[in-house]
């Protein structure tokens, strides 16, 4: 609906079928307007420390060029990845590999400049029939306009695109709302 039940105002537009994350740039172009933009996925939970601090400093840095996020895991060729040379610069993306540069997921947290969109609309679909999000960041990487903020380990991000990732989620909340009393 549009949110009137809550006293809110909601307006969206449906993916008709699903041609990648990046489609949602192409699609959602008349929202963004003129706007930077910030990307979430919806299957993603992230719990820390200052984490609004984090993401709302972020935002302010990056008025020009894309902050992508970067979490330490063990499972990395289920990811896209983010390999960095000795200095901790970026210096490649690749999307699920088979042999992962690097253990950094890019977690499912985006934030652009307006450049966006147009990067959105030139990307050719992947070997998958998608325009893949992984395409964009390289696009930013390659204009050297590509910051990445690792996670700490004080941070928890949990993907929830599965049904064994979502339970274990749910169970992660439970404890901590168990453990500390908290929302």
């Amino acid at each position: 609906g549009d949110g009137s039940k809550l006293g809110i105002q909601i307006s969206y537009k449906e993916q008709p079928e699903p041609k990648g994350i990046a489609e949602a740039f192409t699609l959602g172009k008349d929202f963004i307007g003129n706007s930077n933009v910030c990307l979430i996925l919806g299957d993603n939970i992230f719990y820390g420390y200052d984490f609004s601090k984090l993401l709302t400093n972020s935002v302010r840095k990056n008025k020009f060029g894309a902050t992508v996020f970067g979490y330490e895991v063990s499972n990395p060729s289920e990811f896209g990845v983010i390999e960095f040379d000795k200095k901790g610069k970026a210096v490649s993306i690749q999307e699920k590999p088979k042999n992962p540069k690097s253990s950094y997921a890019l977690v499912g947290l985006y934030i652009y400049d307006n450049e966006v969109v147009k990067i959105s609309e030139r990307l050719q679909p992947s070997s998958r029939g998608e325009l893949e999000i992984s395409d964009v960041n390289i696009e930013y990487l390659k204009k050297n306009k590509l910051d990445v903020v690792t996670l700490k380990r004080s941070f928890a991000w949990l993907d929830t695109g599965t049904h064994e990732s979502l339970l274990e989620a749910s169970q992660y909340v439970s404890t901590i709302e168990k453990r500390q009393g908290i929302k």
